[in-house]
């Protein structure tokens, strides 16, 4: 017979079966005599099984009262009672006339004496740390409900495995192994953690692991993790990092692009930090390194094809085999053409040919061109555009020092503003030209080494400093002009078609001036004496105040300058 207080701390709360429970609540203190003998409600007692109905199981328990039991406390699959056979039962309650010793029925229960037996068989045999093997019976709130030999203890969710699942409920229906957290005795629960068993072994099986581990080993491992930069792949027992560095010594995107999660792979370790207890895995290095025959693979000037991988603002990566990326410089992309940006000609995914310009085998890069591919047209510029010829061409820009004009698809040549005019003093291109007109002009000279080409547009015409205006401008001639510029030094008057002569400020006027604006403006016509016509120096110096002066006056002012 069980100990009525030993039942009512059987008490397992949420986790123990509603019937139990309600069983172990109804205990009373209270014994009962039945004839001679002494009953406790909630004992646990031997019966021989009298009569199976389709109902009920009646019991002799050895007292006047016989007991009955329903026929569903045998489960589906367990062997039907046969009369005679021995059962252990719980007796529950008495009938009012199985008290005033009339020959009533008392309630007993198979399946709760069997539950209680189950308990003290557990509680004599486990105690806290030790392991245990039981079976998920489904998901209650916070948790697992496991049977452990029959009782039902409590399996936390954050207890389930070192990283939680997705969904716990996938355990249902496994059996498992767990560590016993916690007994209460005053409940008499139990909490067992999975999780913390695992690591418990997994504890131990690093210790054996970095006993043995070195750095250059083969090891398979399962991938527990994958972040951006790469994944953590457990070797049993340790993590280690596997860094998207080294899994390919091709270009990924994403570390999910090489591994997923729970592959099995093969990695070789690179690093061992000992004291952290970290791990520096790689793939790429089972393999060996393509860079090995970059140099008998892809000499200098080696044409070959490639894939554009990447473009950036200084040039464009292309691929020529797994692990083996160049860089096309914007500079080497186009003879002619002037890229501003690498993508105005290529994109990631283009097919392109390109020529090896360089390799540098310890720091693994190669240098590409695209424009090498391709003949040079600077190398046929001297005999396309020799000295003399002339060309048409388009103003694409213009400077403070001269106008480039296109003559050809990307060959500019540099008109400069000392080359625009015989005659006119042109300060800035923008005087004679504008962007995107139409020019003729004469080659000057041309410079491939450092890819010049000089153009003239008075060139175009004979200089009339040494044909006309020699015999149109004399000294002594008076003349008009309009004035054209006014500088602190005197004043430019245009004579006819661009050409200007200077009237210094010392020969506007017989008095003292300080300010020519004071006797002139821009766009008075002034009558002037040509003083001088320098074809040298391309100059011709007027005077204003001297128009009137006589032959004899010239004479002697001239006799007192010397």
């Amino acid at each position: 017979m069980v100990n009525r207080n030993l039942i009512r701390e059987l008490e397992l709360g949420d986790d123990l079966d509603t019937e139990l429970q309600q069983a172990l609540a109804a205990a009373e203190a209270e014994e009962y005599s039945v004839g001679a003998a002494t009953l406790a409600a909630n004992a646990v007692l031997h019966g021989k099984v009298l009569r199976v109905d389709d109902e009920f199981v009646l019991v002799d328990v050895g007292y006047k009262s016989e007991g009955q039991i329903p026929r569903n406390e045998w489960d589906e699959g367990e062997p039907v009672p046969q009369i005679g056979d021995t059962v252990k039962v719980l007796l529950e309650e008495f009938e009012d006339n199985a008290l005033e010793e009339q020959r009533g029925m008392i309630s007993l229960s198979k399946r709760k004496a069997q539950r209680i037996e189950d308990w003290l068989n557990v509680m004599s045999s486990v105690k806290e740390n030790d392991v245990v093997t039981g079976y998920v019976l489904r998901k209650i709130k916070g948790g697992l409900l496991v049977d452990i030999s029959g009782v039902n203890v409590f399996l936390p969710a954050s207890q389930v495995d070192i990283r939680r699942p997705a969904d716990i409920g996938d355990y249902c229906g496994r059996a498992i192994q767990c560590l016993v957290l916690k007994i209460d005795d005053v409940r008499r629960n139990i909490v067992v953690s999975r999780r913390a068993l695992i690591e418990q072994e997994r504890a131990e099986r690093k210790k054996q692991l970095m006993e043995v581990l070195e750095v250059g080993q083969i090891r398979r491992g399962i991938v527990k993790n994958i972040a951006d930069f790469g994944a953590f792949v457990d070797l049993g027992g340790i993590d280690g990092l596997l860094h998207i560095t080294d899994m390919s010594w091709g270009r990924i995107g994403h570390p999910s692009e090489m591994v997923s999660i729970d592959q099995e792979i093969e990695v070789q370790v690179l690093h061992i930090d000992r004291e952290r207890e970290k791990i520096a895995l790689g793939m790429k290095q089972r393999t060996a390194s393509p860079w090995a025959q970059v140099a008998d693979k892809y000499p200098v000037d080696t044409v070959c094809m490639g894939t554009v991988v990447n473009v950036m603002s200084y040039g464009a990566f292309v691929k020529l085999e797994d692990g083996v990326e160049g860089l096309v410089h914007i500079s080497e992309m186009s003879w002619t053409k002037r890229v501003s940006h690498p993508s105005e000609l290529v994109k990631p995914g283009d097919e392109v040919e390109v020529v090896v310009l360089a390799i540098n085998k310890e720091k693994q890069e190669i240098s590409l061109g695209m424009k090498q591919t391709q003949q040079n047209p600077w190398e046929k510029v001297a005999a396309d555009y020799p000295p003399g010829a002339l060309v048409k061409g388009v103003v694409r820009n213009l400077t403070n020092y001269g106008a480039f004009i296109e003559i050809d698809d990307g060959i500019d040549g540099l008109l400069h503003v000392t080359d625009m005019s015989w005659t006119r003093k042109v300060t800035h291109p923008s005087e004679m030209l504008e962007k995107g007109q139409e020019v003729e002009c004469k080659v000057l000279s041309v410079d491939q080494q450092r890819r010049r080409i000089a153009l003239g547009l008075k060139q175009m015409g004979d200089d009339p400093w040494s044909t006309d205006i020699p015999k149109r401008y004399k000294a002594g001639d008076v003349v008009k002009g309009t004035v054209t510029k006014i500088t602190n030094f005197g004043v430019f008057v245009g004579l006819e078609d661009g050409l200007e002569g200077l009237l210094h400020i010392s020969e506007l006027s017989d008095q003292m001036v300080e300010n020519a604006e004071d006797l002139v403006k821009v766009g008075d016509e002034v009558e002037v004496k040509v003083l001088r016509v320098d074809t040298d120096e391309r100059k011709i110096g007027l005077s204003k105040k001297r128009v009137g002066w006589s032959a004899e006056r010239e004479a002697a002012e001239a006799a007192v300058d010397h």
